[in-house]
């Protein structure tokens, strides 16, 4: 490839493109954004057609010595003044004999002009030497001139390449770069003659950026982000420097929805991430199974990660008790504040009750927390002579805690007397009753338990396990610090588990980077790459730009945080991140609301009908950062070497 590219290099685009052969009309109209010219069925015959979409090169020829060449695209037919009499001439050959194949033999001038047709063009920008005689291109033109001064011709080949290739630094050529493709004017390819012409990325244009995948479902919006991670793992720790600072080992970490990247399937067979690197990718999943580490959490050691994950998933349940239980601070205290420390351990072995009663193991588990003599001598049973200091088991707390809020409110009681001692502060303190609450499913000491409580832990105690000590999430961030590839497998996962999860992980990810950020540390970029990211992102009309991924589109940048995301629905991805989007990939969409949408952004408008038109898988149109214009492209397979 090294070799194809340096060729490239050499070529002359204003030399090559004056070739006779590659001629296709004249222009009679030309502005700052349309041409239209004049073309010929023979011309567009001799060049292979010219499809909508399709590069033209509009070369000025006024004066000699001068190198300018506007990039066109071509959009649809357009009248020349003559049409008008031409549909006339032909109306009145075809009356001659109507159904016949052949009537009055046409002379050699009314078959000349019946050939002749217009087009119209959009100005894209302009090719040009400067001063060094290097070659430029603008996404604009600074002057215009009269049309017969430009000759429009159709580039092919080397000129093609060279032309879709182009970037501000030139051609590709450097690591990172990679093949993603072909160039692709249409579904058709009847006219498609010569050498395909290939399209590389560099993954310098996804690091740290914004790449948004749109399409419906199978049309290749998975193989395009398989050859962009296969663009990523090249300029990996490949020694290329970005403002004289070499890129250190690049992060990847793919939340997959489906299970397609972390498991092979027949409907894609050989395409699977993990096959294509072995040692530098690390599975993760909700359930067990061979050759996966289990995303789960040990509640009992990870209380407040713990906890934040049964928040999540308790995040639509709108009762006052849960919200409060959802809303409990475990921040730790300060070692040197005894109340504090003393009212923290009975909030924290409060919680552990609940999780023991909703069945979240370590049944064998002792816990400490501070009791009092008052409550140690109350005759009350479950409380009485009982010194949780020294260690009671979750068992015997979940009865000590049932206890305590049976009698809490009792006025002879010892929790009210020891409120009075205190000056009419409660022994437990607003979290620690949320819990009691929970725990015996009472809304009130001594009242009926019909409340749901620790119940609602149940359906997710499956998250849980007695094994692990560090959340996974913080092992997950020091794999991607090492420059690991790491694949969630999310497939298994009802939707609030998947949100919760992708949620969990992507806070963790974005507040480590920005902790990093703030100490000034030099750090290596992330890639974080979200299957079917309208079950996940904020809504187009959700106005909390708080959310975890509208701080990543907005801030990722400056953390090195890259963010790419695959949807059917462009409509449904908040304007936000939308706006913040650097990389385009645009497969086949059916729906006008949505070809509206991405008429908002660039020049996509080109393309709404061939978008809404055809169906090919891996027809896309391309936008990347260091690229000025859209390219269409028909995007190679992805496949696991010698699979």
């Amino acid at each position: 490839m090294l070799e194809e590219l340096k060729q490239l290099a050499s070529v002359d685009l204003f030399a090559e493109s004056r070739k006779e052969d590659a001629f296709v009309g004249r222009p009679f109209y030309l502005d700052f954004d349309r041409l239209r010219l004049m073309s010929n069925d023979k011309w567009k015959q001799s060049v292979g057609g010219v499809p909508a979409g399709a590069f033209l090169l509009a070369l000025y020829t006024g004066e000699a010595g001068i190198d300018e060449a506007i990039l066109l695209r071509v959009l649809r037919p357009t009248k020349l003044p003559t049409d008008d009499d031409m549909v006339m001439a032909m109306v009145d050959h075809y009356k001659e004999a109507p159904r016949v194949n052949s009537g009055t033999p046409l002379d050699s001038y009314t078959r000349s002009e019946f050939q002749f047709s217009g087009l119209e063009c959009r100005v894209i920008g302009t090719f040009y030497r400067d001063e060094t005689r290097t070659t430029r291109f603008a996404g604009d033109l600074d002057n215009f001139y009269a049309p017969h001064n430009y000759r429009v011709v159709k580039p092919r080949g080397s000129v093609l390449e060279y032309i879709v290739n182009f970037r501000e630094q030139g051609i590709p050529g450097g690591k990172g770069d990679e093949r993603i493709g072909r160039i692709r004017y249409s579904s058709s390819l009847r006219h498609h003659t010569g050498d395909e012409v290939p399209v590389y990325v560099s993954a310098l244009d996804f690091l740290g950026k914004r790449t948004a995948l749109f399409g419906m479902t199978r049309t290749g919006k998975s193989n395009s982000v398989k050859k962009i991670i296969q663009a990523t793992v090249g300029i990996s720790g490949s020694g290329v420097k970005i403002k004289d600072q070499e890129i250190l080992p690049v992060g990847q970490i793919i939340f997959d929805i489906n299970g397609e990247y972390a498991n092979a399937n027949q409907q894609d067979d050989g395409t699977a991430i993990f096959q294509q690197y072995p040692n530098d990718v690390t599975r993760y999943s909700v359930l067990e199974k061979p050759g996966f580490k289990v995303m789960k959490l040990n509640f009992h050691r990870s209380i407040a990660e713990g906890h934040a994950l049964l928040a999540g998933l308790l995040d639509e349940d709108t009762s006052t008790y849960t919200r409060a239980f959802c809303s409990i601070d475990w921040s730790e205290p300060d070692p040197d504040d005894r109340s504090a420390s003393t009212r923290y351990g009975v909030k924290k072995a409060a919680y552990q009750a609940c999780l023991k009663a909703a069945d979240y193991g370590n049944g064998g588990a002792q816990i400490r927390f501070q009791s009092n003599a008052v409550i140690m001598n109350s005759g009350i049973p479950g409380l009485d002579g009982v010194d949780p200091s020294k260690g009671i088991s979750l068992d015997d707390a979940i009865a000590w805690f049932t206890a305590a809020w049976e009698n809490y409110d009792e006025p002879q009681g010892p929790f009210q007397t020891l409120k009075r001692q205190k000056k009419g502060r409660d022994w437990a303190d607003e979290d620690t009753q949320t819990l009691m609450r929970f725990l015996t499913r009472k809304a009130k000491p001594g009242g009926n338990a019909n409340e749901a409580g620790f119940r609602k832990l149940l359906k997710h105690k499956m998250l849980h396990t007695d094994t692990i000590s560090n959340p996974f999430d913080t092992e997950i961030v020091n794999l991607l610090r090492s420059g690991k590839i790491v694949i969630l497998d999310l497939s298994q996962g009802n939707p609030d588990i998947q949100r919760t999860y992708s949620d969990r992980v992507s806070r963790k990810i974005f507040s480590e980077a920005m902790d990093r950020f703030i100490k000034n540390e030099q750090t290596n970029f992330i890639q974080m790459y979200f299957e079917e990211a309208h079950n996940l992102f904020p809504r187009k009309d959700d106005k909390d730009l708080t959310q975890i991924y509208n701080r990543i589109a907005k801030e990722g940048q400056k953390l090195r945080l890259g963010l790419c995301y695959a949807t059917q629905e462009v409509s449904s991805i908040s304007g936000s991140i939308l706006k913040n989007t650097q990389n385009w990939f645009v497969s086949h969409l059916n729906n006008r609301d949505e070809l509206r949408e991405l008429d908002k952004f660039y020049d996509f408008e080109d393309f709404t009908e061939s978008l809404r038109r055809t169906t090919d898988k891996g027809f896309i149109r391309l936008k990347t950062d260091s690229n000025t214009f859209i390219v269409p492209i028909q995007v190679d397979p992805f496949k696991v070497a010698g699979v």
